[in-house]
Parts: structure tokens; C-alpha cells; sequence
């Protein structure tokens, strides 16, 4: 599978809830960035923690729209994020730093799974 449909395939996975299909494609030690609160999370049941804790609070969905390959082998996705409440709603007076914008997704890969992820123009 290229790396490009194993990223389609993890968004689809994060969209659903299915953790466990997200977390497949990740390296054990894995740094992931934390979109709420800044920094990165480290190895895959940190990344179950922080979606767990996340989609406790709000209901995200990130739509990819386009992806390019760096010359560092990295490739960047081009994402749509819309975050709801959990009941659907728009989102007003959160202290979080999710929000409703289109942002540059960078994945880093190693032997077909994710290494580490940031975030861009968050």
C-alpha cells in the first residue's frame, strides 16, 4: 500500500472512532503532536489516551483535501478540521486550541507506519 493510501485510510479510521484501526498504522514509539495542549504524546496508548480524552470533550472530523511529498520524504496533508460539541454544535468559548480551519497534517513514515505527525498552521 503507498504511503499516501495509508494516510487516506487513517483519516477514515480517525473519522469512525476506530482507534484501534489508527493506531495500527503507528510506530510503537511514535511522537504524535497534541493538538489541544501543545507538544507531542509518545508511543501508540499515549495516542489512545489523548483521542480518548479529546473525544470525550469534542467531536472532531479532519477531511483531507490534498497531499504533497517534501523533499525530506515527509508528506504533508492538506486537512479541512471541523470541531463540533458532542452534540453536534459549533464550538463557542472553548480554552482548547481546536477549532474549525484548514491546517497542514506533516507525517513522518518508517517501513510503512507512521513515525511521527505535526501540526501546521495551527
Amino acid at each position: 500500500m503507498d504511503d499516501v493510501k495509508i494516510l487516506e485510510r487513517l483519516y477514515d479510521c480517525f473519522n469512525a472512532r476506530d482507534i484501534d484501526g489508527v493506531l495500527v498504522a503507528l510506530t510503537d514509539d511514535v511522537a504524535w503532536a497534541n493538538g489541544m495542549d501543545g507538544g507531542h504524546v509518545h508511543g501508540r496508548e499515549a495516542v489512545r489516551d489523548y483521542w480518548t480524552r479529546q473525544w470525550a470533550v469534542v467531536s472532531p472530523r479532519v477531511d483531507p483535501v490534498g497531499f504533497q511529498r517534501r523533499a525530506d520524504g515527509a508528506i504533508v496533508a492538506k486537512v479541512r478540521q471541523t470541531v463540533r460539541d458532542l452534540q453536534g454544535n459549533p464550538l463557542e468559548g472553548q480554552t482548547h486550541g481546536l477549532k474549525d480551519k484548514t491546517v497542514g497534517h506533516v507525517f513522518h513514515l518508517r517501513g510503512g507506519k507512521v513515525a511521527r505527525f505535526d501540526i501546521e498552521g495551527a
